[in-house]
Protein backbone atom coordinates (compact mmCIF):
# COMPACT_ATOMS: atom_id res chain seq x y z
CA UNK A 1 0.00 0.00 0.00
CA UNK A 2 3.21 2.18 0.11
CA UNK A 3 4.22 1.70 -3.12
CA UNK A 4 2.89 3.18 -6.68
CA UNK A 5 3.04 0.80 -9.40
CA UNK A 6 5.63 2.03 -12.57
CA UNK A 7 4.57 4.56 -15.39
CA UNK A 8 4.55 2.02 -18.26
CA UNK A 9 7.05 4.23 -20.26
CA UNK A 10 10.85 3.53 -19.61
CA UNK A 11 11.51 7.26 -20.67
CA UNK A 12 9.41 8.30 -17.10
CA UNK A 13 10.62 5.77 -14.83
CA UNK A 14 12.12 8.64 -12.75
CA UNK A 15 7.93 9.81 -12.29
CA UNK A 16 7.33 7.12 -9.72
CA UNK A 17 6.51 7.89 -6.26
CA UNK A 18 8.78 6.25 -3.85
CA UNK A 19 7.29 4.69 -0.81
CA UNK A 20 8.06 6.28 2.89
CA UNK A 21 10.53 4.81 4.25
CA UNK A 22 9.34 3.19 7.32
CA UNK A 23 10.85 3.58 10.95
CA UNK A 24 12.34 1.06 13.17
CA UNK A 25 9.88 -0.23 16.12
CA UNK A 26 10.26 0.90 19.40
CA UNK A 27 12.62 -1.27 21.53
CA UNK A 28 10.82 -4.45 22.60
CA UNK A 29 11.31 -7.59 24.18
CA UNK A 30 9.02 -10.52 22.08
CA UNK A 31 7.71 -13.18 24.09
CA UNK A 32 7.20 -16.20 21.93
CA UNK A 33 5.12 -19.14 23.92
CA UNK A 34 5.81 -22.31 21.71
CA UNK A 35 8.79 -21.91 20.67
CA UNK A 36 9.74 -25.13 19.20
CA UNK A 37 6.51 -25.08 17.59
CA UNK A 38 6.01 -25.20 13.77
CA UNK A 39 4.36 -21.63 13.80
CA UNK A 40 7.63 -20.09 15.15
CA UNK A 41 10.12 -22.18 12.70
CA UNK A 42 8.16 -21.78 9.45
CA UNK A 43 7.03 -17.93 9.80
CA UNK A 44 7.57 -16.27 12.98
CA UNK A 45 11.58 -16.45 12.75
CA UNK A 46 11.25 -15.81 8.82
CA UNK A 47 9.47 -12.89 9.09
CA UNK A 48 11.72 -11.90 11.74
CA UNK A 49 14.85 -12.28 9.55
CA UNK A 50 12.79 -9.85 6.35
CA UNK A 51 11.99 -7.02 9.22
CA UNK A 52 15.83 -7.22 10.47
CA UNK A 53 16.48 -7.40 6.65
CA UNK A 54 14.17 -4.12 6.12
CA UNK A 55 16.14 -2.36 8.85
CA UNK A 56 12.69 -2.24 11.30
CA UNK A 57 13.79 -3.77 14.37
CA UNK A 58 15.83 -1.82 16.87
CA UNK A 59 18.87 -2.42 18.29
CA UNK A 60 18.03 -3.35 21.54
CA UNK A 61 14.99 -6.21 20.08
CA UNK A 62 15.03 -8.97 21.89
CA UNK A 63 13.18 -12.25 21.53
CA UNK A 64 12.75 -14.96 24.36
CA UNK A 65 11.20 -18.27 23.35
CA UNK A 66 9.32 -20.13 26.07
CA UNK A 67 8.86 -23.86 25.53
CA UNK A 68 8.52 -26.65 28.01
CA UNK A 69 10.99 -28.56 26.11
CA UNK A 70 14.35 -28.71 27.31
CA UNK A 71 16.76 -26.60 25.56
CA UNK A 72 19.22 -23.71 26.08
CA UNK A 73 19.72 -20.45 23.77
CA UNK A 74 22.40 -22.23 21.84
CA UNK A 75 20.11 -25.42 21.06
CA UNK A 76 17.41 -22.91 19.94
CA UNK A 77 19.30 -21.36 18.13
CA UNK A 78 20.65 -24.42 16.13
CA UNK A 79 17.15 -25.61 15.56
CA UNK A 80 15.86 -22.11 14.09
CA UNK A 81 19.62 -21.63 12.08
CA UNK A 82 18.60 -25.34 10.37
CA UNK A 83 14.82 -24.77 9.31
CA UNK A 84 15.75 -21.09 8.04
CA UNK A 85 18.50 -23.01 5.90
CA UNK A 86 15.96 -25.40 4.67
CA UNK A 87 13.24 -22.94 3.17
CA UNK A 88 16.24 -21.76 0.91
CA UNK A 89 16.54 -25.18 -0.96
CA UNK A 90 12.55 -24.88 -1.36
CA UNK A 91 11.17 -22.77 -3.53
CA UNK A 92 7.39 -23.97 -2.60
CA UNK A 93 7.88 -23.18 0.62
CA UNK A 94 5.83 -19.83 2.42
CA UNK A 95 9.59 -18.45 2.63
CA UNK A 96 11.97 -18.46 -0.07
CA UNK A 97 15.22 -16.62 -0.81
CA UNK A 98 18.13 -17.61 -2.62
CA UNK A 99 20.27 -17.78 0.38
CA UNK A 100 20.17 -16.29 4.17
CA UNK A 101 22.13 -13.21 4.75
CA UNK A 102 24.41 -14.31 7.86
CA UNK A 103 25.18 -10.91 8.50
CA UNK A 104 21.37 -9.96 9.26
CA UNK A 105 20.76 -13.70 10.56
CA UNK A 106 23.82 -13.13 12.75
CA UNK A 107 22.29 -9.68 14.33
CA UNK A 108 19.15 -11.73 15.18
CA UNK A 109 20.06 -14.65 16.45
CA UNK A 110 22.30 -13.19 19.21
CA UNK A 111 18.76 -11.53 20.20
CA UNK A 112 17.28 -15.30 20.67
CA UNK A 113 17.37 -16.56 23.86
CA UNK A 114 15.32 -19.51 25.70
CA UNK A 115 13.21 -19.99 28.94
CA UNK A 116 12.02 -23.06 29.99
CA UNK A 117 8.97 -22.45 31.62
CA UNK A 118 5.41 -24.33 31.80
CA UNK A 119 3.05 -21.40 31.02
CA UNK A 120 0.46 -23.06 32.55
CA UNK A 121 2.67 -22.91 36.20
CA UNK A 122 1.98 -18.83 37.19
CA UNK A 123 5.04 -19.54 39.47
CA UNK A 124 7.18 -20.38 36.25
CA UNK A 125 5.56 -17.67 34.39
CA UNK A 126 7.12 -15.06 37.10
CA UNK A 127 10.83 -16.03 35.81
CA UNK A 128 9.76 -14.24 32.42
CA UNK A 129 10.02 -10.83 34.28
CA UNK A 130 13.83 -9.77 34.54
CA UNK A 131 13.30 -10.28 30.85
CA UNK A 132 10.51 -8.71 30.22
CA UNK A 133 11.86 -5.50 32.20
CA UNK A 134 15.30 -5.06 30.35
CA UNK A 135 13.59 -3.11 27.94
CA UNK A 136 9.87 -1.80 29.56
CA UNK A 137 8.02 -2.40 26.51
CA UNK A 138 6.95 -6.44 25.84
CA UNK A 139 4.77 -8.23 23.21
CA UNK A 140 3.74 -11.94 24.29
CA UNK A 141 2.86 -13.95 21.33
CA UNK A 142 0.69 -17.11 22.09
CA UNK A 143 1.49 -19.64 19.61
CA UNK A 144 0.25 -21.66 21.32
CA UNK A 145 -2.51 -24.83 20.90
CA UNK A 146 -5.97 -22.46 21.35
CA UNK A 147 -7.38 -23.81 24.45
CA UNK A 148 -4.48 -22.72 25.90
CA UNK A 149 -5.38 -18.98 25.61
CA UNK A 150 -7.03 -17.98 28.46
CA UNK A 151 -4.73 -19.68 30.89
CA UNK A 152 -1.52 -18.51 29.17
CA UNK A 153 -3.61 -14.97 29.58
CA UNK A 154 -4.36 -15.40 33.42
CA UNK A 155 -1.09 -16.55 34.11
CA UNK A 156 0.46 -13.22 32.64
CA UNK A 157 -2.14 -11.35 34.67
CA UNK A 158 -1.30 -13.41 38.04
CA UNK A 159 2.61 -12.78 37.05
CA UNK A 160 2.10 -8.91 36.64
CA UNK A 161 3.51 -9.37 33.31
CA UNK A 162 0.73 -7.15 31.53
CA UNK A 163 0.57 -4.39 33.65
CA UNK A 164 1.36 -1.19 31.44
CA UNK A 165 3.40 1.56 33.18
CA UNK A 166 6.22 4.20 33.35
CA UNK A 167 5.14 4.29 29.50
CA UNK A 168 5.85 1.28 28.80
CA UNK A 169 3.33 -1.09 26.50
CA UNK A 170 2.52 -5.02 27.41
CA UNK A 171 0.79 -6.27 23.94
CA UNK A 172 -0.44 -9.93 23.64
CA UNK A 173 -1.11 -11.34 20.14
CA UNK A 174 -3.78 -14.01 19.68
CA UNK A 175 -3.91 -16.62 16.78
CA UNK A 176 -6.81 -18.48 15.34
CA UNK A 177 -9.07 -20.27 16.39
CA UNK A 178 -10.66 -17.80 18.29
CA UNK A 179 -13.35 -20.13 20.03
CA UNK A 180 -15.04 -22.71 18.09
CA UNK A 181 -18.60 -21.42 18.21
CA UNK A 182 -20.32 -18.39 19.19
CA UNK A 183 -20.96 -18.87 22.68
CA UNK A 184 -17.10 -19.92 23.11
CA UNK A 185 -15.84 -17.06 21.46
CA UNK A 186 -17.79 -14.88 23.91
CA UNK A 187 -16.44 -16.71 26.90
CA UNK A 188 -12.86 -16.60 25.78
CA UNK A 189 -13.18 -12.72 24.69
CA UNK A 190 -14.75 -12.54 28.84
CA UNK A 191 -11.71 -14.15 30.11
CA UNK A 192 -9.08 -12.16 28.77
CA UNK A 193 -10.80 -8.92 29.08
CA UNK A 194 -10.83 -9.31 32.75
CA UNK A 195 -6.62 -9.29 32.74
CA UNK A 196 -6.44 -7.31 29.36
CA UNK A 197 -7.70 -3.95 28.07
CA UNK A 198 -9.05 -4.23 24.74
CA UNK A 199 -5.99 -2.10 23.13
CA UNK A 200 -4.09 -4.53 24.47
CA UNK A 201 -5.10 -7.62 22.76
CA UNK A 202 -3.81 -7.88 18.92
CA UNK A 203 -6.54 -11.06 17.75
CA UNK A 204 -4.01 -11.91 14.39
CA UNK A 205 -5.34 -13.38 11.23
CA UNK A 206 -2.21 -13.71 8.84
CA UNK A 207 -4.55 -13.12 5.61
CA UNK A 208 -4.30 -9.59 6.45
CA UNK A 209 -0.56 -9.69 6.02
CA UNK A 210 -0.72 -10.25 2.61
CA UNK A 211 -0.02 -7.60 0.14
CA UNK A 212 -2.68 -8.45 -2.11
CA UNK A 213 -5.53 -8.46 0.51
CA UNK A 214 -3.93 -5.24 1.74
CA UNK A 215 -4.13 -3.53 -2.01
CA UNK A 216 -8.01 -4.44 -1.48
CA UNK A 217 -8.24 -0.84 0.47
CA UNK A 218 -5.75 0.49 -2.21
CA UNK A 219 -8.03 -0.51 -5.24
CA UNK A 220 -11.36 0.70 -3.80
CA UNK A 221 -10.82 3.69 -1.95
CA UNK A 222 -8.24 5.18 -4.10
CA UNK A 223 -8.91 4.45 -7.06
CA UNK A 224 -12.21 7.06 -7.66
CA UNK A 225 -13.41 4.11 -10.98
CA UNK A 226 -14.57 1.96 -8.72
CA UNK A 227 -16.43 3.34 -6.29
CA UNK A 228 -19.31 4.60 -7.87
CA UNK A 229 -20.19 0.96 -9.13
CA UNK A 230 -19.38 -0.76 -6.15
CA UNK A 231 -23.21 -0.86 -5.10
CA UNK A 232 -26.21 -3.43 -6.04
CA UNK A 233 -26.88 -1.42 -8.91
CA UNK A 234 -23.86 -2.74 -10.86
CA UNK A 235 -22.70 -5.66 -8.82
CA UNK A 236 -24.40 -8.99 -9.45
CA UNK A 237 -23.18 -11.25 -7.55
CA UNK A 238 -19.19 -11.43 -5.85
CA UNK A 239 -17.46 -14.94 -5.28
CA UNK A 240 -14.74 -15.49 -2.49
CA UNK A 241 -12.62 -18.82 -2.96
CA UNK A 242 -10.18 -20.22 -1.00
CA UNK A 243 -9.28 -23.61 -2.34
CA UNK A 244 -6.24 -25.92 -1.71
CA UNK A 245 -5.12 -28.73 -3.21
CA UNK A 246 -3.20 -30.27 -0.08
CA UNK A 247 -5.39 -32.26 2.20
CA UNK A 248 -4.77 -32.71 5.61
CA UNK A 249 -1.57 -34.12 5.34
CA UNK A 250 0.03 -34.82 9.16
CA UNK A 251 -2.83 -32.31 10.76
CA UNK A 252 -5.37 -35.01 11.12
CA UNK A 253 -6.06 -34.53 14.53
CA UNK A 254 -6.10 -30.80 14.69
CA UNK A 255 -8.40 -31.19 11.85
CA UNK A 256 -10.74 -33.70 13.50
CA UNK A 257 -12.32 -31.43 15.90
CA UNK A 258 -11.75 -28.35 13.73
CA UNK A 259 -13.62 -28.47 10.17
CA UNK A 260 -13.05 -26.31 7.22
CA UNK A 261 -15.92 -23.68 8.77
CA UNK A 262 -13.95 -23.20 11.51
CA UNK A 263 -10.46 -23.34 10.43
CA UNK A 264 -11.05 -20.35 7.29
CA UNK A 265 -14.84 -18.91 7.16
CA UNK A 266 -14.95 -16.79 10.25
CA UNK A 267 -11.40 -15.91 10.16
CA UNK A 268 -9.72 -15.68 6.75
CA UNK A 269 -12.44 -15.54 4.32
CA UNK A 270 -14.78 -13.13 6.58
CA UNK A 271 -11.67 -10.52 6.35
CA UNK A 272 -11.46 -10.91 2.70
CA UNK A 273 -15.45 -10.44 2.71
CA UNK A 274 -15.46 -6.97 4.88
CA UNK A 275 -12.18 -5.78 2.28
CA UNK A 276 -14.57 -5.83 -0.24
CA UNK A 277 -17.82 -4.63 1.15
CA UNK A 278 -17.38 -2.75 4.05
CA UNK A 279 -18.44 1.02 3.91
CA UNK A 280 -15.67 3.34 3.02
CA UNK A 281 -14.33 4.51 6.53
CA UNK A 282 -13.18 7.90 7.45
CA UNK A 283 -10.09 7.05 7.92
CA UNK A 284 -7.38 4.42 8.12
CA UNK A 285 -7.36 4.57 12.12
CA UNK A 286 -7.20 1.09 13.49
CA UNK A 287 -10.78 2.02 15.50
CA UNK A 288 -12.41 3.35 11.90
CA UNK A 289 -11.91 0.26 10.02
CA UNK A 290 -12.70 -2.33 13.19
CA UNK A 291 -15.78 -0.34 13.64
CA UNK A 292 -16.44 -0.32 9.54
CA UNK A 293 -16.21 -4.03 9.36
CA UNK A 294 -18.35 -4.49 12.51
CA UNK A 295 -21.07 -3.20 10.99
CA UNK A 296 -21.07 -5.24 7.77
CA UNK A 297 -20.74 -8.21 9.77
CA UNK A 298 -23.87 -6.80 11.97
CA UNK A 299 -25.56 -6.66 8.90
CA UNK A 300 -24.98 -10.30 7.48
CA UNK A 301 -28.46 -12.47 8.03
CA UNK A 302 -27.48 -15.38 9.91
CA UNK A 303 -26.71 -18.42 7.44
CA UNK A 304 -29.30 -20.67 7.02
CA UNK A 305 -28.60 -24.87 6.62
CA UNK A 306 -29.97 -24.01 2.73
CA UNK A 307 -27.73 -21.83 2.10
CA UNK A 308 -24.43 -23.84 3.28
CA UNK A 309 -22.56 -26.97 1.99
CA UNK A 310 -20.50 -28.61 3.74
CA UNK A 311 -18.20 -32.20 1.97
CA UNK A 312 -15.43 -34.19 2.97
CA UNK A 313 -12.92 -35.56 0.26
CA UNK A 314 -12.75 -39.34 -0.60
CA UNK A 315 -10.10 -41.18 -2.23
CA UNK A 316 -8.67 -39.94 -5.93
CA UNK A 317 -5.89 -37.91 -7.46
CA UNK A 318 -4.63 -34.42 -7.20
CA UNK A 319 -2.42 -33.22 -10.30
CA UNK A 320 -1.46 -36.79 -10.97
CA UNK A 321 -0.38 -38.13 -7.44
CA UNK A 322 -3.20 -40.26 -5.64
CA UNK A 323 -4.52 -38.60 -2.31
CA UNK A 324 -6.21 -41.22 0.72
CA UNK A 325 -9.78 -40.85 1.45
CA UNK A 326 -9.97 -37.89 4.53
CA UNK A 327 -11.34 -40.80 6.88
CA UNK A 328 -8.59 -42.47 6.66
CA UNK A 329 -5.69 -40.19 7.04
CA UNK A 330 -4.04 -41.13 10.57
CA UNK A 331 -5.77 -38.94 13.64
CA UNK A 332 -9.47 -39.02 11.53
CA UNK A 333 -12.15 -41.16 12.66
CA UNK A 334 -13.44 -43.89 9.94
CA UNK A 335 -17.15 -42.66 10.49
CA UNK A 336 -15.64 -39.00 10.51
CA UNK A 337 -18.28 -36.12 9.89
CA UNK A 338 -15.81 -33.25 10.06
CA UNK A 339 -16.31 -31.08 6.70
CA UNK A 340 -13.12 -30.32 4.32
CA UNK A 341 -15.23 -28.17 2.15
CA UNK A 342 -17.41 -25.42 2.78
CA UNK A 343 -19.82 -23.00 0.80
CA UNK A 344 -22.02 -20.41 1.79
CA UNK A 345 -24.34 -17.70 0.55
CA UNK A 346 -24.32 -14.45 2.69
CA UNK A 347 -27.21 -11.80 2.38
CA UNK A 348 -26.23 -8.48 3.67
CA UNK A 349 -29.04 -6.11 4.97
CA UNK A 350 -28.05 -2.51 3.75
CA UNK A 351 -28.61 -0.16 1.21
CA UNK A 352 -25.19 -0.80 -0.43
CA UNK A 353 -25.45 -4.55 -1.04
CA UNK A 354 -29.48 -5.37 -0.62
CA UNK A 355 -29.90 -8.34 -2.87
CA UNK A 356 -26.48 -8.97 -3.95
CA UNK A 357 -25.49 -12.57 -2.85
CA UNK A 358 -22.23 -13.00 -1.35
CA UNK A 359 -21.03 -16.94 -2.10
CA UNK A 360 -17.82 -18.14 -0.06
CA UNK A 361 -15.82 -21.35 -0.68
CA UNK A 362 -12.89 -23.20 0.61
CA UNK A 363 -11.59 -26.58 0.59
CA UNK A 364 -8.74 -29.17 1.03
CA UNK A 365 -7.88 -31.79 -2.04
CA UNK A 366 -9.71 -29.94 -4.95
CA UNK A 367 -8.10 -29.29 -8.44
CA UNK A 368 -6.90 -26.13 -8.00
CA UNK A 369 -4.94 -24.05 -5.31
CA UNK A 370 -6.53 -20.36 -5.33
CA UNK A 371 -7.26 -18.05 -3.47
CA UNK A 372 -9.58 -15.06 -4.97
CA UNK A 373 -12.17 -12.64 -4.85
CA UNK A 374 -14.19 -12.06 -8.10
CA UNK A 375 -16.81 -9.09 -8.52
CA UNK A 376 -19.38 -10.07 -11.50
CA UNK A 377 -21.16 -7.11 -12.43
CA UNK A 378 -24.40 -6.94 -14.12
CA UNK A 379 -25.15 -7.52 -17.98
CA UNK A 380 -25.05 -4.50 -19.73
CA UNK A 381 -28.10 -4.11 -21.94
CA UNK A 382 -27.63 -5.65 -25.44
CA UNK A 383 -30.16 -5.09 -27.67
CA UNK A 384 -27.55 -2.91 -30.15
CA UNK A 385 -25.68 -6.15 -30.15
CA UNK A 386 -28.40 -7.96 -32.43
CA UNK A 387 -25.45 -10.19 -33.40
CA UNK A 388 -23.95 -11.28 -29.59
CA UNK A 389 -26.68 -12.95 -27.72
CA UNK A 390 -26.52 -11.33 -24.22
CA UNK A 391 -25.80 -15.19 -22.84
CA UNK A 392 -22.98 -15.46 -24.81
CA UNK A 393 -20.63 -12.87 -23.43
CA UNK A 394 -19.18 -13.48 -19.95
CA UNK A 395 -20.13 -10.86 -17.75
CA UNK A 396 -17.57 -7.95 -16.50
CA UNK A 397 -15.62 -9.45 -13.89
CA UNK A 398 -12.99 -7.88 -11.72
CA UNK A 399 -10.66 -10.36 -10.17
CA UNK A 400 -8.54 -9.83 -7.11
CA UNK A 401 -6.00 -12.52 -7.41
CA UNK A 402 -4.27 -13.14 -3.94
CA UNK A 403 -2.75 -16.51 -4.54
CA UNK A 404 -0.57 -18.20 -6.12
CA UNK A 405 -0.80 -15.60 -8.66
CA UNK A 406 -0.75 -11.78 -7.09
CA UNK A 407 -2.61 -9.25 -8.79
CA UNK A 408 -5.97 -7.81 -10.59
CA UNK A 409 -7.67 -9.27 -13.54
CA UNK A 410 -10.61 -7.25 -15.29
CA UNK A 411 -12.22 -9.12 -17.56
CA UNK A 412 -14.36 -6.82 -19.96
CA UNK A 413 -16.32 -6.82 -23.89
CA UNK A 414 -14.49 -5.17 -26.79
CA UNK A 415 -15.12 -5.64 -30.21
CA UNK A 416 -14.00 -8.51 -32.54
CA UNK A 417 -12.00 -7.39 -35.70
CA UNK A 418 -13.44 -7.39 -38.93
CA UNK A 419 -16.96 -5.65 -40.79
CA UNK A 420 -19.87 -6.90 -38.05
CA UNK A 421 -20.03 -5.40 -34.86
CA UNK A 422 -19.44 -8.72 -32.64
CA UNK A 423 -18.36 -8.51 -29.61
CA UNK A 424 -15.92 -10.81 -27.03
CA UNK A 425 -14.64 -11.14 -23.85
CA UNK A 426 -10.97 -9.76 -22.82
CA UNK A 427 -8.66 -9.54 -20.04
CA UNK A 428 -6.22 -6.68 -18.93
CA UNK A 429 -3.80 -7.72 -16.32
CA UNK A 430 -2.08 -6.08 -13.64
CA UNK A 431 0.59 -8.18 -11.89
CA UNK A 432 2.63 -7.56 -8.45
CA UNK A 433 5.83 -8.95 -9.91
CA UNK A 434 5.42 -7.45 -12.72
CA UNK A 435 4.75 -3.88 -11.99
CA UNK A 436 7.17 -4.22 -8.37
CA UNK A 437 10.68 -5.83 -6.73
CA UNK A 438 8.88 -8.75 -4.65
CA UNK A 439 10.83 -9.66 -1.50
CA UNK A 440 10.75 -12.77 0.25
CA UNK A 441 7.64 -12.31 2.66
CA UNK A 442 5.13 -14.91 4.79
CA UNK A 443 2.59 -12.84 5.45
CA UNK A 444 3.34 -11.87 9.26
CA UNK A 445 6.12 -8.97 9.31
CA UNK A 446 3.70 -6.43 8.46
CA UNK A 447 1.30 -7.59 11.61
CA UNK A 448 4.50 -8.24 13.52
CA UNK A 449 5.58 -4.60 12.55
CA UNK A 450 1.91 -2.87 13.16
CA UNK A 451 2.16 -4.99 16.74
CA UNK A 452 5.45 -3.73 18.06
CA UNK A 453 4.45 -0.39 17.01
CA UNK A 454 1.14 -0.29 18.00
CA UNK A 455 -1.55 -0.50 14.95
CA UNK A 456 -4.14 -2.26 15.48
CA UNK A 457 -6.00 -1.60 12.25
CA UNK A 458 -5.30 -5.08 10.68
CA UNK A 459 -6.07 -6.74 13.85
CA UNK A 460 -9.92 -8.29 14.79
CA UNK A 461 -11.50 -6.45 17.73
CA UNK A 462 -13.87 -8.72 20.14
CA UNK A 463 -17.08 -7.62 18.68
CA UNK A 464 -15.80 -8.03 14.94
CA UNK A 465 -14.92 -11.94 16.18
CA UNK A 466 -18.36 -12.42 17.78
CA UNK A 467 -20.40 -10.61 14.75
CA UNK A 468 -18.77 -13.45 12.52
CA UNK A 469 -19.45 -16.46 14.73
CA UNK A 470 -22.67 -14.93 15.05
CA UNK A 471 -23.77 -15.40 11.27
CA UNK A 472 -21.89 -18.52 11.25
CA UNK A 473 -23.10 -20.64 14.10
CA UNK A 474 -26.52 -21.49 12.97
CA UNK A 475 -25.20 -23.54 10.22
CA UNK A 476 -22.81 -25.26 12.76
CA UNK A 477 -25.82 -26.29 15.16
CA UNK A 478 -27.40 -27.42 12.35
CA UNK A 479 -24.88 -30.05 11.23
CA UNK A 480 -23.94 -31.05 14.55
CA UNK A 481 -27.84 -32.33 14.63
CA UNK A 482 -27.67 -33.83 11.36
CA UNK A 483 -26.87 -37.35 10.51
CA UNK A 484 -26.66 -37.11 7.50
CA UNK A 485 -22.92 -36.05 7.36
CA UNK A 486 -20.85 -34.18 4.87
CA UNK A 487 -21.29 -35.06 1.31
CA UNK A 488 -18.27 -36.95 0.05
CA UNK A 489 -16.41 -35.44 -2.98
CA UNK A 490 -13.70 -36.96 -4.88
CA UNK A 491 -10.07 -35.49 -4.09
CA UNK A 492 -8.89 -33.88 -7.46
CA UNK A 493 -12.00 -32.46 -8.25
CA UNK A 494 -13.90 -28.77 -7.61
CA UNK A 495 -15.69 -30.18 -4.92
CA UNK A 496 -19.15 -31.56 -3.81
CA UNK A 497 -21.91 -31.06 -6.16
CA UNK A 498 -23.94 -29.73 -3.78
CA UNK A 499 -21.79 -25.98 -3.75
CA UNK A 500 -22.51 -26.19 -7.63
CA UNK A 501 -26.43 -26.54 -7.07
CA UNK A 502 -25.91 -23.59 -4.04
CA UNK A 503 -25.59 -20.80 -6.89
CA UNK A 504 -26.91 -23.09 -9.69
CA UNK A 505 -30.45 -22.69 -8.44
CA UNK A 506 -29.86 -18.57 -9.00
CA UNK A 507 -29.22 -19.42 -12.46
CA UNK A 508 -25.22 -18.69 -11.44
CA UNK A 509 -21.68 -20.59 -11.69
CA UNK A 510 -18.33 -20.46 -9.60
CA UNK A 511 -15.35 -19.25 -11.42
CA UNK A 512 -13.47 -22.60 -12.50
CA UNK A 513 -10.55 -23.44 -10.07
CA UNK A 514 -7.96 -24.05 -13.08
CA UNK A 515 -8.81 -21.49 -15.22
CA UNK A 516 -5.24 -19.87 -16.36
CA UNK A 517 -3.96 -17.39 -14.33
Amino acid sequence: MEKIAEVSSPAQADQKIPPAAAQPAPPCTLIIFGAHGDLTKRLLMPALYNLTSAHLLDDRFTVIGVDRVDSDDDQWRKSLADTMQEFTKDPDAEFYTPEINQDWWGWLNQRLHYHKADFTDVGQMQGLAEHVNQTGNAVFYLAVASRFFGTVVENLGKAGLTKQEDGHFRRVVIEKPFGSDLESSKALNAAILKVLDESQIYRIDHFLGKETVQNILALRFGNSVFEPLWRREHIDHVQITAAETVGVEGRGAFYEPTGALRDMIPNHLFQLFAMIAMEPPNSFSAETVRTAKEQLFEAVRPVTPEDAVRGQYGGGSVQGKPVTAYRDSPGVAHDSDTETYVALKLHVDNWRWADVPFYMRTGKSLTGRRTEIVVHFRHAPFGMFHDTPMDKLPQNTLTLNIQPAQGVTWNVAAKIPGPRMELSGVEMKFRYEDAFKLTPNVGYETLLYDCLTGDATLFQRADNIDAAWKVVDPALKAWAADKGGPEIYEAGSPGPKGADELLGRDGRHWAPLTRPE
